[in-house]
């Protein structure tokens, strides 16, 4: 960490800070934590507690195609490159249109976008720039951070190991986690359904300042949770919904102690590698595979935006520190949706939501249903992103983006709303912005 004192942020960085970090590893929404004045674009309260098994093999089948196709191409600037879809052209010059228009009011840098819908079409287009200073297009093949995205593969390995009978989602973590306040009472059940109560590290604004000034900082496991249990907890285990990535964290460190082996290799092992998503990874340094957009963050001391590309993400770790592409997360949902690397019985208790007290948001077992979208969407410095699932039309839908500033709310919320409310009108990806739920907090 640097010695020298970083200067004292400004009021709109000290809310940019807040923000990027909340979000931080990424979140589902730390957005919606307390008071939330619910935004009228919101539908209805989703139906909650129904297990969602629905196949969506063939959405398989198209990636694998898609990644064969050499008629698929991407294009610099807001105009989208020729692309192989089948979706009805004005579908997709409205699409085109929707997502250019997002991109230019809010001065997004680069967008990613893939939706498959069986029967329909698909839609899979880059926008944009990769890196600004060079002009590099945006491409639909680059690596990027996923924020909290990788919450889905982390529970994904706590409940692979429930189905071994190695661990019980009734558990408390104190079982497997010394130390933590009051984890004789905290089941891990509730850490993936962030209802623990435990203090969220990334509010910390110590911790907020320290990384603002050292991004480059390792942070291990245990140094997080030291963080947050400096503070008291929020509330009562189970008494409420409130998302803290301290619940996340807990829950890499069960797989590791009951799994035996790092938290990285443990997933490599047993969900990347059988789902084949060879682009996929938890990695426990900057380290970043070629190629990847640069990706840029005004979380700096004095709210500048800076590039985040190689900062070091381990303080988001199992909550928040992954890196993945669009083909990738295009076999993921899938898998995730429908449980495939799990018994339908667990696979039943990870879709039983409930209500976050935002109509239409519901949070199950590390997985958000958005309006009938069952997945996760994420942000750290520098990236956001969308991956999810539509059972009722097999539909996938993926959104990468290579910045967090976020004029105007959140970016991948924006085109996942631009998306969504052209191809699915009844079911619209849309969450709270920072604005709307009084997020400035500390």
């Amino acid at each position: 960490m640097s010695a020298t004192p970083a200067p004292k942020p400004t009021p709109a960085a000290a809310h940019a800070s807040r923000r990027a970090l909340r979000a931080g590893a990424a979140a589902l929404l730390l957005l919606l934590t307390g008071g939330v004045a619910a935004p009228a674009a919101l539908s209805a309260q989703a139906t909650q507690g129904q297990a969602r098994t629905a196949s969506l093999s063939a959405a398989a089948t198209r990636q694998a195609d898609a990644r064969q196709d050499p008629a698929r191409h991407d294009a610099p600037g807001p105009a989208p490159g020729p692309v192989a879809q089948d979706l009805a052209p004005a579908t997709v010059a409205r699409l085109d249109a929707a997502i250019t228009a997002a991109m230019k009011k809010d001065a997004i840098p680069g967008v990613i976008v893939g939706v498959w819908i069986p029967g329909r079409g698909d839609y899979v287009k880059s926008f944009g720039v990769a890196d600004q200073e060079s002009g590099t297009p945006m491409k639909s093949d680059l690596h990027m951070r996923i924020g909290s995205v990788t919450k889905t593969f982390t529970v994904t390995a706590v409940l692979q190991l429930v189905d071994q009978g190695r661990i019980g989602l009734d558990d408390p973590v104190s079982k497997y986690v010394d130390g933590v306040p009051g984890g004789d009472r905290i089941t891990l059940r509730q850490l993936a359904a962030m209802r623990s109560g435990l203090y969220d590290y990334t509010s910390d604004p110590k911790f907020l300042d320290a990384l603002r000034t050292d991004p480059q900082r390792t942070y291990t496991p245990q140094q997080l949770l030291d963080l947050a249990f400096a503070h008291p907890a929020n509330f009562a285990p189970g008494a409420k919904w409130e998302y803290s990535n301290t619940n996340t964290v807990l829950l890499g460190l069960v797989v590791e102690k009951i799994g035996g082996q790092p938290l990285h290799t443990f997933l490599q092992q047993h969900v990347f590698g059988p789902l084949k998503l060879t682009s996929t990874s938890l990695p426990t340094t900057a380290e970043f595979p070629e190629p990847h957009a640069q990706g840029y963050t005004p979380f700096t001391p004095n709210g500048t935006v800076a590039e985040a590309t190689t900062w070091n993400p381990s303080w988001a770790w199992a909550a928040g520190a992954a890196i993945s592409d669009l083909d990738d997360l295009h076999s993921w949902v899938p898998a995730l949706v429908d449980g495939r690397l799990l018994t339908p019985a667990t696979q039943a208790q990870r879709l039983r939501t409930e209500s976050v007290g935002v109509p239409g948001v519901s949070y199950g077992l590390g997985i958000a249903d958005v309006n009938g979208w069952l997945g996760h969407n994420g942000e750290l410095p520098g990236y956001e992103s969308i991956a999810a699932g539509l059972p009722q039309q097999k539909a996938t839908l993926v959104v990468l983006v290579n910045s967090d500033v976020d004029r105007g709310g959140s970016y991948s919320t924006t085109i996942g709303r631009a998306v969504t409310q052209i191809l699915t009108p009844d079911h619209v990806w849309t969450l709270p912005s920072p604005a709307q739920v009084g997020e400035n907090r500390d």
